[in-house]
């Protein structure tokens, strides 16, 4: 198989065989398929693959025994079931599964988490690992670039994204993207909860898409989009959900002036995010360049973190005072900060933060350093 090698698969495979199912979430055509594909051929022992979008795979998988689960997966050791979410009370048949077949691998891919964790939550309790794929990393694309390379293609996939589909396909980004953006990703959140209103939900990630790099207001999204505050972050918690966004919410340890209850909303892919608003213009020719760049950079930093295991909490820093920290990592009490620069203007640290929290450290991050801070 000629596919890139994903980071996250040294996680999965120390996970393996240790009495427990793997769940693997992620967007649609984030690579899901394709990364079990790729563990089937890489692994020795005998695998079946079940493809639960097939009518007679779920059936074959809805409120069965073990004894029926047993005779579907035949003499496997390793089985992959994608899109298990659309097994209608996946959790207590993985639950049989995993109980009555302990020397059974089962991996799970689900496309939402709203669905598949809502469903196997509470059956799986203590019989689960869980982990998320992303889009590509520029890490995992020094697989195939020298970093030369991936220098020079630091703007186009700031413009275009991550997503495996439109890497692998240059010139035809536009196309794909906006297909991505329209059918993938809203498939699953208009089918959650049945939402009737696509053109709110649409509007709404559009005005997150202008807002990004700035605190958002529920109160105020609301007042723009004619809803009250409690569907707003309703929609916004189903979009998390689905991966499309991911939010910072604000640090504040010590001091009265520290913002407490705003957050940032940022977006998983930043192709996604341009295709929202249908702007592809290069950087010299965008007035959103620096919040671009601090999207993207962190969404890296957020795969790093995730291919890596660490365990980070994640936060922005701002006072009263307008004085700010673009990204704080907290690592078991110890506090990073970075900033994030796109043009040749020098960062201005806050020399409070500094003082306040004693033994932090803040960093600049441009795009002479960023692979120091994403690789």
């Amino acid at each position: 198989m000629n596919t890139l090698p994903r980071l996250i698969e040294n996680r999965i495979n120390k996970l393996l065989f240790k009495g427990k199912a793997v769940i693997l979430y992620g967007a649609r055509q984030v690579g899901k398929t394709t990364l079990l594909r790729r563990l089937q051929e890489n692994r020795a022992e005998k695998s079946i693959y079940l493809n639960c979008d097939e009518p007679d795979i779920r059936h074959s998988l809805t409120n069965v025994s073990s004894t029926e689960i047993k005779a579907l997966l035949g003499s496997a050791k390793l089985v992959f079931l994608d899109e298990a979410q659309r097994i209608p009370n996946a959790g207590l048949t993985l639950k049989l599964a995993v109980d009555n077949f302990p020397d059974i691998q089962i991996i799970a891919t689900g496309s939402s988490s709203f669905e598949l964790s809502d469903n196997i939550s509470e059956p799986l309790t203590g019989r689960k690992f869980e982990l998320q794929l992303f889009p590509f990393s520029m890490q995992e694309l020094r697989h195939e670039y020298s970093d030369l390379e991936i220098q020079r293609l630091l703007e186009h996939r700031m413009v275009y994204g991550m997503y495996p589909e439109i890497v692998r396909n240059s010139g035809e980004e536009l196309d794909l993207l906006k297909e991505i953006a329209r059918s993938y990703l809203y498939k699953d959140v208009l089918q959650y909860q049945q939402i009737k209103n696509p053109e709110i939900l649409e509007k709404l990630l559009q005005a997150l898409a202008l807002q990004v790099s700035s605190e958002v207001s529920f109160n105020e999204l609301a007042a723009l989009l004619g809803i009250d505050k409690k569907t707003v972050a309703n929609y916004i918690r189903i979009l998390e959900q689905a991966f499309i966004i991911f939010p910072l919410r604000p640090f504040s340890r010590n001091l009265r002036n520290e913002l407490k209850k705003l957050r940032k909303i940022y977006f998983v892919d930043t192709g996604i995010r341009n295709a929202l608003i249908n702007n592809f213009n290069p950087l010299s020719l965008r007035q959103d360049a620096g919040a671009l760049w601090e999207n993207f950079m962190i969404s890296e930093r957020l795969k790093k973190n995730s291919n890596e295991n660490r365990s980070v909490a994640i936060y922005f820093w701002r006072t009263h005072q307008q004085q700010e920290i673009d990204l704080i990592e907290d690592s078991g009490g110890k506090l990073s900060g970075f900033e994030f620069k796109w043009g040749r203007k020098k960062s201005r640290i806050p020399q409070l933060f500094l003082k306040t929290y004693e033994g932090s450290s803040v960093t600049p991050v441009t795009p002479d350093n960023f692979p120091e801070f994403a690789f």
